[in-house]
């Protein structure tokens, strides 16, 4: 494992346990992040500092927890909830999200049903088990970014995606974004609108670099 040194004192997670990260890599990110800070300590200027930190302090005590909440997104995923109308925007989302499905279905055994109905669509508690059973498989640093990323994208199918490479961070964020994108293109931008995407690809960016950084 590798720590960090702050005027040459171990750097201790906000939980006060030293860092012991498994990568050289993800350290010297992580002291990049603090290289960078200037008079004041940003927390939001140092997201994998914040993943390494939940990933070392939050997840070991709330594991269970902190699956249960990744998990709960498959039962109503983002990608199985589909419109009408307008077509364009169907044709849009089918097909971003049909191949991610399939892909989940070779990957994990796991189908999961499609609707196009406001009305919440019941899912196989077989596949649900399967994808539990995956975040279940992650370490606690994976897991912790894996968290981040459903609530960033809204969707466990994209999260474990991006975990497995089937997609960047960029294909991740436009996937989850997509009928917001379309809306953006009819309508014009909002500024707020504007705003909350660019945070959510920054989250959904942070997450996939710290992923990359945990393989070395």
């Amino acid at each position: 494992m590798f720590g960090l040194t702050l005027d040459g004192k171990p750097l201790r997670t906000p939980g006060r346990a030293e860092y012991g990260l498994p990568t050289l890599a993800l350290a010297e990110a992580l002291a990049g992040e603090w290289n960078a800070q200037v008079k004041d300590i940003v927390p939001s200027t140092m997201p994998l500092t914040t993943l390494a930190a939940t990933g070392q302090d939050r997840v070991p005590v709330l594991r269970d927890k902190t699956i249960d909440e990744a998990a709960a997104y498959g039962a109503t995923d983002l990608v199985c909830y589909r419109v009408a109308e307008p077509a364009e925007l169907a044709v849009r989302q089918a097909a971003t999200w049909d191949p991610l499905l399939d892909w989940l279905l070779r990957r994990y055994d796991a189908r999961l049903a499609v609707t196009d109905d406001l009305k919440a669509v019941p899912q196989d508690a077989a596949a649900l088990a399967r994808l539990r059973a995956a975040l279940a498989a992650a370490d606690n640093f994976q897991l912790a970014a894996l968290h981040a990323l459903t609530g960033a994208t809204g969707s466990l199918v994209i999260a474990l995606a991006l975990f497995a490479d089937e997609l960047d961070a960029t294909a991740a964020f436009a996937a989850s974004q997509i009928e917001e994108l379309y809306q953006a293109e009819r309508w014009g931008n909002e500024t707020e609108a504007v705003k909350r995407r660019a945070g959510l690809a920054a989250d959904i960016a942070a997450s996939a670099r710290f992923l990359r950084l945990l393989r070395g």
